[in-house]
C-alpha cells in the first residue's frame, strides 16, 4: 500500500522498500487471521457481538497503520500512485465512520494482497537487471609479470591487465585477445545465438562464456565503463523513465481526485448508501490505468535488452513505431570500418606464400594497410625478417632468407627499380609485394560491407522506412558502389559532421521522421538530431554511444527491424492496456454508483480493481514472448 509498493512495477525496489512491503504483508496476514476469527466468533456466538466487533476493530487497526502512512506520504509527495493510497484511506475512514468494521478491515487487506500479486507479476525487468549484474561479478585469472596466474575478483582488474580465460570460464572484463582461439557465447550481452569465434585481435565483452579453447586477453574496460556495465546502467535508466502518457496522467492527478470525491458525495447524497459511496472510492483507484504504460514499457525494454538492444527511454520505444525514413552512415555501420583483403592481382603463383610474406612485412609497420595485412595469417606463419626499414609513406623493405622483400605503394617499387604489373583500378588502398627483385602482385584492400546489410535495409523498407539515405564522408565513387550493393538510391558523399546534421534536419523539415544510424564521432550531431538515433555498440565511438537513443550492442543491422517491430507490438499492447485500465475502472465506478455491487460493494470493488490490475500486467507480460525472426545471412 505504500508509495514504494505501488511503484514496484515501475522502478527497482530498494532493500528498505522490500522490507516495508514484507512488513505490510505480515500485518495483512495477521489482520486476516483476526478478521477470520471475528467472523467465526460472530457465527458461533451471535449474542457476543462485542467480542466479534473487537476482533474486527483490532484487525482494521493493524492494516490502518500502513494505509494512513502511505496516504500521508502521498499528500506530501503527490503522484499518480498516491491517489490510490488516498482513496483507500478515505474509504477506510468512511467505513469506520459508518461502523462497518468488516469493510474497514477487509478492504485494505484485499488491496495489500493485490499489490503483492502485482509485485510478483513484475514483468521481468528487475530479474533481467539482476541477472546482468551477476555477470559482472566473477573471478578472474590475472597473469603476473613473472608469468604466474593469480585468482582475483574481477573488480580488482584495471585496463592493461593480462588475464587468462579457460574453457567454461566467464570473460571477466572487456578486452582484446592477445593469444589463443576459442568460441564465445555472447548471448547475455549481444543477444546473438551464434557463438563468436575469437582469435588474436578480437574485441570481446565481459560476461561472455568461453565455450572451448584457452584465451589470453588484455583488459581494455572494467566495471561501469565496460559494455556490460553500460548495458546495466542504460537499462536501469530506461526503467526509471516515465513514458509520455504517464506524465500526461500525472498532470491531471489532482483534478481526478477532486472528481472522484465529488462523484462519491453525489452517490451518497442520492442513494444514502454508505457501501455505494465506499465502493465508488475504491473502484476509482486508477492502478490499472497508471500501470498500463509503465508495465508495457518495462516489458518492451526488457525484451529489447534480451536481444542486445539498449533503449535509453521508453519515449524512444514509442518513437520507433512512427519512423518513416532512414539516414545511415557507411564506415563502421554498413561496413566493418576496417580494411580487409579483397583480391590479389598476380600471376596466380603461390598466393598462400604471398600472404605469409605480406603478413610478415605488414607486422613490421603501424600503417593501417600494414596492420590489415598483418592479420592475414597467424603469427607463427610469419617469415623471419632482418634489416627492416620502413620508408615513410611508401612501405616496408626487409631482408629474408630468400632475398630482399618489399611491401608498399607503386612509388616504392619505382625507387627500388622493380618492374610491376599495371596498377589495377580499385576504390581502396593497394599494396604491391616483391621478393628478391621480382614483383609478385598487387594486394587490393577495402572496407567490407557487412553481409547482413542488404537484408536489414530490405526489412526496413518492408516496415515502411522506404526513404533511405546513405550519408558518408567517404568518396563519391566508394559511396555509390556501396549504395548499389545494399539497395540505396539516395547518396550524399564527402559529408562533414555539419553537413550530416543539416541533411537530417532537412529530412525532418520535409515531414519525414528519420532513424539515424551511425557509429563515429562525425555521426554524433546527426544521431542527436534524428527522431531516433541508433549507435553501433561494437567499436562505436563513445560520443556516438552517448548521443544515441538506441544502442545495438552486437552491431547487427538486422536488429534495426527488430526495434521497429517490437515498438509497434508495444504500442498495440499499450492501447489494449489503456482500454482495460480506463474501461474497467469506469465500468466498476458506474456499477458502484448505482449500487449494483450489492451490500458488500466496497469489497467487491476492491477485488474487481485488483483483477483489472492483474489483467494489465498479464497483457504486458505477453510481450516477453516476442521473438525476432530467425536471423539468417
Amino acid at each position: 500500500m505504500s508509495a514504494s509498493t505501488h511503484a514496484a512495477p515501475v522502478s527497482m525496489l530498494t532493500s528498505a522498500e522490500q522490507r516495508s512491503a514484507a512488513r505490510q504483508l505480515t500485518l495483512a496476514m495477521l489482520a486476516l487471521g483476526l478478521l477470520g476469527l471475528g467472523l467465526v466468533w460472530r457465527w458461533l456466538a451471535p449474542e457476543q457481538i462485542g467480542v466479534s466487533q473487537l476482533l474486527l476493530g483490532v484487525a482494521s487497526l493493524l492494516v490502518a497503520v500502513p494505509v494512513m502512512r502511505s496516504a500521508w506520504f502521498s499528500l506530501r509527495y503527490p503522484s499518480l500512485h498516491g491517489i490510490t493510497d488516498q482513496l483507500i484511506a478515505l474509504a477506510m475512514l468512511g467505513a469506520w465512520a459508518t461502523g462497518d468494521l468488516l469493510t474497514a478491515a477487509l478492504l485494505p487487506i484485499i488491496m495489500i494482497f493485490g499489490h503483492v500479486l502485482e509485485e510478483r507479476s513484475v514483468i521481468g525487468s528487475q530479474e533481467a537487471i539482476h541477472a546482468l549484474g551477476r555477470l559482472t561479478r566473477s573471478q578472474a585469472r590475472r597473469v603476473q609479470a613473472d608469468g604466474s596466474v593469480q585468482e582475483v575478483d574481477n573488480a580488482e582488474l584495471k585496463a592493461g591487465d593480462l588475464v587468462e580465460v579457460r574453457a567454461g570460464d566467464r570473460v571477466p572484463a572487456d578486452g582484446l585477445v592477445v593469444s589463443g582461439q576459442a568460441s564465445l557465447d555472447t548471448a547475455p550481452i549481444t543477444g546473438e545465438s551464434v557463438p563468436l569465434e575469437a582469435t588474436v585481435g578480437t574485441q570481446v565483452f565481459g560476461g561472455a562464456i568461453n565455450l572451448d579453447g584457452l584465451l589470453r586477453l588484455q583488459v581494455t574496460r572494467t566495471g561501469e565503463e565496460s559494455t556490460l556495465g553500460k548495458v546495466i546502467a542504460l537499462m536501469q535508466g530506461a526503467e526509471r523513465a516515465k513514458p509520455p502518457i504517464t506524465r500526461l496522467l500525472e498532470r491531471y492527478a489532482g483534478s481526478y481526485l477532486v472528481l472522484v470525491l465529488l462523484l462519491a458525495a453525489v452517490t451518497w447524497f442520492i442513494t444514502n448508501d454508505a457501501q455505494a459511496m465506499l465502493a465508488v472510492l475504491v473502484a476509482a483507484c486508477p492502478c490499472a490505468l497508471v500501470l498500463s504504460a509503465p508495465a508495457t514499457a518495462i516489458a518492451g525494454i526488457a525484451v529489447a535488452a534480451r536481444h542486445g538492444i539498449l533503449i535509453r527511454s521508453s519515449a524512444f520505444l514509442e518513437e520507433l513505431a512512427d519512423l518513416t525514413s532512414l539516414v545511415v552512415d557507411k564506415t563502421g555501420t554498413l561496413t566493418y570500418g576496417s580494411l580487409r583483403l579483397q583480391a590479389i592481382d598476380s600471376l596466380g603463383e603461390d598466393q598462400p606464400g604471398m600472404l605469409d610474406l605480406a603478413a610478415s612485412l605488414g607486422a613490421a609497420s603501424s600503417h593501417p594497410v600494414s596492420r590489415a595485412l598483418a592479420g592475414l595469417v597467424p603469427p607463427e606463419q610469419h617469415w623471419p625478417l632482418s634489416e627492416i626499414h620502413e620508408r615513410q609513406g611508401l612501405g616496408v623493405v626487409a631482408r629474408t632468407e630468400e632475398g630482399e622483400a618489399a611491401l608498399g605503394r607503386p612509388e616504392l617499387f619505382q625507387q627500388l627499380g622493380i618492374s610491376t604489373r599495371p596498377v589495377p583500378a580499385h576504390d581502396g588502398p593497394i599494396a604491391g609485394l616483391a621478393l628478391d627483385g621480382q614483383f609478385l602482385g598487387w594486394l587490393l584492400l577495402a572496407d567490407s560491407v557487412k553481409p547482413e546489410a542488404r537484408q536489414a535495409l530490405g526489412e526496413l523498407r518492408e516496415l515502411g522506412l522506404g526513404r533511405q539515405l546513405l550519408l558518408t564522408g567517404d568518396r563519391q565513387s566508394v559511396a555509390d558502389s556501396l549504395a548499389l550493393d545494399v539497395g540505396i538510391s539516395d547518396v550524399e558523399a564527402q559529408a562533414l559532421p555539419e553537413d550530416k546534421l543539416k541533411r537530417v534536419l532537412g529530412e525532418i523539415a520535409k515531414g519525414f521522421r528519420p532513424m539515424v544510424v551511425g557509429d563515429g564521432i562525425n555521426d554524433s550531431l546527426a544521431l542527436k538530431a534524428g527522431v531516433v538515433g541508433v549507435a553501433m555498440g561494437a567499436g562505436g565511438a563513445d560520443i556516438a554511444l552517448a548521443s544515441a537513443d538506441v544502442v545495438l550492442i552486437g552491431s547487427d543491422l538486422r536488429r534495426l527491424g527488430t526495434c521497429v517491430r517490437l515498438s509497434r507490438e508495444c504500442r498495440q499492447t499499450l492501447q489494449v492496456n489503456v482500454i482495460i485500465g480506463l474501461g474497467w475502472t469506469l465500468a466498476i465506478v458506474a456499477f458502484a454508483a448505482f449500487g449494483w455491487l450489492g451490500a458488500a460493494g466496497a469489497m467487491i470493488a476492491a477485488i474487481l480493481h485488483n483483477l483489472s490490475t492483474l489483467l494489465v500486467l498479464g497483457n504486458a507480460g505477453r510481450l516477453l514472448r516476442f521473438q525476432e525472426p530467425l536471423l539468417k545471412l
